[in-house]
């Protein structure tokens, strides 16, 4: 029950395990008789909760300040401290048997860790005047982080054992303590004080909680290294690591240990918890990475020339990577990531910003001609910048992109499974290196260039309204890029944890029409499936997914009889940015399908004729170590929003890297350490519900969603909700009110503009996520469990950018204009 008893409390002692003695309803009316009927009724029903038998398990171990032993009871094992030990029994005693009543007893006593910091929480508070609005009194959306690509293996099981051990450091202090985990070659224990252990120290230990197992000599005092160092109130948790030369020449104490570990590990419980952390860490990175909306390019070094080699795509950044292509689908992100861009990148990934590049595609007789300028280039010329983002504007294929620059780690290429070696030894496929081959196409891949593409309405609009009155052609060819002869091969390569295709696609280029309302659109395919085409079209097309077109497949029915390829139903499911690739799913009218039956038949007698359209590589394990590489690397927060019942929550966010002005922004105006607050995303009173109604709606195939948030922080005000102020970029409906808000949060503190862009999550790939899974619940079923249905809960991805840059470039713009 969620209602408060405490007032009772003398009631509840009172009678405590007599709710099954036959005059317990005449004595409870009698001291009740003065409460209203529906505060006895629920006291009486608290009174039976706590008399119900209970059959969990107790471990206190790491939960309290004291030493936990074995408790056996009933058949059963806890572990339980000398305070818990007493107030089970007396509780037991006071029940009758054990009941709810005595397990909740026994995991609130008063040296139990959350009871402690409870009423160190509770102090502070009643310290604090209720009208000062301190930290602790601030509206709070907690949500801890998860980096994606932190997966710490473990070379040895570690097994959850307490015994006693005498520590000797340096031959001048000894004193005795507890383990609370062991290893083979390793162990933590607790120290009851807060005297100096230092990093990188070596000390002595002797397990005298051994000594009626394994007989000690002189030479069971062993020498570990201090690892690390974990303060709890007025106790230190010290991880030590066993100091011997040769570890696989094994000495008869670590003999003794791999025997006793691998007997006991199930009544004892291993220690799970990096791999608990590693799997929902690995779970939340499946989910996000295919759903990025910003698109990686990593950049190939030959000679002294940088140039775009591998772009990692997905269905939410496929707009940008088609955008950054002429006629012939040839790559042009050389145009956007020239060498000379490379270079003032570099410059700026010092100081952590980004370059805003504007451009747009000039056609003219079938060809696609490239215009490019970024905010340094501009700057140079106040008069032109103007006349250029309004000429720019002006034309069909206008986008804003925002560069930014990561470092290539090999180091991060490997993503293991965190399972110890006695595991991963059994299935050497788990945890396979990179190959070599993939390690010399690494190494001339110095650099990722991040394209986050900030174009949304308010940005064009705002740039159209800038004058290009009198523009200066010259100085406008001299931002226009050459067309190549020989274009640069850029390799695109899916950011798949799965393949999600349910057909194979082949590469096919035949002449291709579609018909909807009497209106032909000539065109081509690219490649097709039993269920499916994608075709490419002359022009730019005003059609949108969901409509229903009819295909005709002109050169392809020239050389069948048996089918009609004429009129074929279709419906389009995607639409590129620039309204000329169209990506079409058959539409069944009725029983049967022509195109899926003819496109079945020249499957199946050209099988070892077609092009499977399935990127592959010579070297197979290369797109595998882009991703980990990227996704190690990434800067853009995202949000994971899981269901809760019928609603939906977000207290999760996952990242690659969580360094940024947002983050730190987010961190500072948290109550909980390693805790951000989400208030400056999540606080507007319509953003959530917004959301909310949204991702109900969504597909997993749709392409983002996305929302502006304009956000003020002024640092002097303690209260969040008075310090942080936010709007929808639609309650600032004007030039002026947005001009006005950006002026106020500069003048005050600080101004974030955010694009949030939401995405159904799809399901998860459980066959890349079972090993570590399978592991947990070897030894701990019920975690295993908690963690799967954890992991069906994901049902949206909400990836937040920063485009305060663009924004405040745009704001000084109009100001000076």
């Amino acid at each position: 029950m969620n209602k408060d008893f405490s007032k009772y409390q003398k009631i509840i002692d009172e009678f405590s395990g007599q709710v099954l003695i036959s005059d317990f309803e005449a004595r409870f009316n009698a001291v009740t008789k003065s409460m209203s009927k529906t505060e006895s009724f629920l006291l009486k029903m608290e009174l039976k909760r706590l008399a119900a038998p209970c059959s969990r398990l107790i471990d206190l171990r790491g939960h309290v300040d004291g030493e936990c032993k074995a408790f056996e009871h009933e058949e059963r094992i806890h572990f339980l401290d000398r305070i818990a030990s007493v107030v089970f029994t007396e509780f037991f005693s006071r029940y009758g048997g054990y009941t709810i009543g005595v397990y909740e007893a026994v995991m609130n006593t008063e040296n139990n860790f959350r009871v402690i910091y409870q009423k160190e929480k509770s102090k502070v508070t009643k310290s604090q005047p209720e009208d000062t609005g301190k930290i602790l009194e601030k509206p709070q959306f907690p949500a801890q982080f998860y980096r994606f690509g932190t997966y710490y293996d473990r070379a040895e099981e570690r097994m959850n054992f307490v015994i006693p051990i005498k520590v000797s450091i340096a031959d001048e202090r000894d004193f005795e303590c507890s383990t609370s985990d062991l290893s083979i070659h390793g162990c933590k224990f607790r120290v009851n004080d807060l005297s100096t252990i230092n990093i990188g120290q070596q000390i002595t230990l002797r397990f005298t909680g051994l000594e009626e197992q394994y007989q000690l000599t002189d030479d069971s005092d062993l020498i570990y290294e201090v690892k690390n160092v974990t303060i709890l109130d007025n106790m230190q948790l010290v991880g030590v690591k066993r100091v011997i030369e040769d570890l696989s020449n094994s000495d008869s104490f670590s003999k003794y240990l791999i025997s006793f570990i691998q007997s006991n590990k199930r009544r004892y419980k291993i220690n799970l918890d990096n791999t608990i952390s590693a799997l929902k860490t690995r779970s939340f990175e499946q989910f996000v990475m295919p759903k990025s909306n910003e698109l990686p390019v990593f950049i190939e070094k030959n000679a002294k020339l940088l140039t775009p080699k591998y772009a990692l795509t997905c269905n939410n950044n496929q707009d940008i990577y088609q955008y950054w292509q002429d006629e012939s689908h040839y790559s042009t992100l050389y145009c956007l990531i020239s060498q000379e861009r490379i270079i003032r990148l570099k410059k700026l990934a010092l100081s952590g910003k980004s370059l805003l590049v504007f451009s747009f595609i000039h056609k003219s007789k079938g060809k696609s001609y490239f215009y490019t300028a970024d905010e340094i280039q501009l700057s140079d010329d106040p008069e032109f910048m103007q006349q250029f983002l309004g000429f720019s504007a002006s034309k069909e294929y206008f986008s804003v992109s925002q560069l930014s620059l990561l470092d290539v780690d090999t180091s991060r290429a490997e993503s293991h499974f965190t399972l110890s070696n006695s595991i991963t030894q059994k299935n050497e496929y788990l945890n396979a290196p990179v190959s070599e081959e993939v390690k010399v196409l690494l190494a001339k891949t110095p650099y990722i260039v991040v394209i986050s593409d900030v174009t949304h309405d308010e940005t064009v609009q705002a740039y159209k309204a800038l004058s290009y009155e009198g523009i200066n052609t010259v100085k406008l060819k001299r931002f226009g890029h050459k067309r190549l002869s020989k274009p640069f091969s850029v390799d695109e390569v899916g950011i798949n944890y799965r393949n999600q295709r349910q057909e194979l696609r082949f590469t096919y280029k035949t002449p291709a029409n579609i018909e909807i309302d009497n209106v032909i659109s000539p065109g081509f395919s690219l490649n097709f499936s039993t269920s499916g085409l994608k075709i490419v079209l002359d022009k730019a097309t005003a059609l949108v997914a969901g409509n229903i077109v009819h295909l005709a497949l002109p050169k392809l029915q020239q050389i069948t009889s048996a089918f009609d390829l004429t009129g074929l139903p279709y419906e389009v499911i995607r639409v590129n940015r620039t309204k000329t690739i169209v990506n079409l799913r058959v539409y069944i009218e009725k029983h049967q399908h022509i195109g899926r039956k003819f496109f079945k038949a020249l499957i199946d007698k050209n099988r070892h004729k077609l092009t499977s359209d399935e990127y592959a590589q010579s070297n197979p394990g290369l797109a595998k170590a882009l991703r980990n590489i990227y996704s190690a690397s990434t800067k853009l927060p995202t949000l994971v929003v899981q269901t809760s019942g019928s609603r939906y929550k977000s207290n999760v966010i996952a990242s690659g890297d969580p360094s940024g002005k947002l983050m730190a922004q987010m961190a500072q105006l948290s109550d909980r350490e390693s805790y951000y607050n989400l208030y400056p995303i999540l606080g507007h009173a319509d953003f959530m519900n917004n959301l909310t109604v949204k991702l109900k709606k969504m597909q997993n195939t749709e392409t983002a969603s996305s929302k502006v948030l304009y956000i003020a922080i002024n640092p002097s005000v303690d209260r969040v909700d008075k310090a942080v102020t936010i709007k929808l970029s639609v309650e600032l409906d004007s030039d002026e009110l947005k001009q006005s808000f950006i002026h106020q949060a500069l003048k005050n503190g600080q101004f974030f503009c955010v694009l949030v862009k939401l995405s159904r999550a799809g399901g998860p790939d459980m066959n890349h996520l079972n090993p570590e899974l399978s592991y947990i619940s070897s030894y701990a079923i019920h975690r295993g469990k908690q963690i799967e249905q954890e992991i069906w809960s994901v049902a949206g991805i909400a990836q937040v950018f920063d485009i305060t840059q663009e924004v405040i470039f745009r704001y000084r713009l109009m100001r000076k204009g």
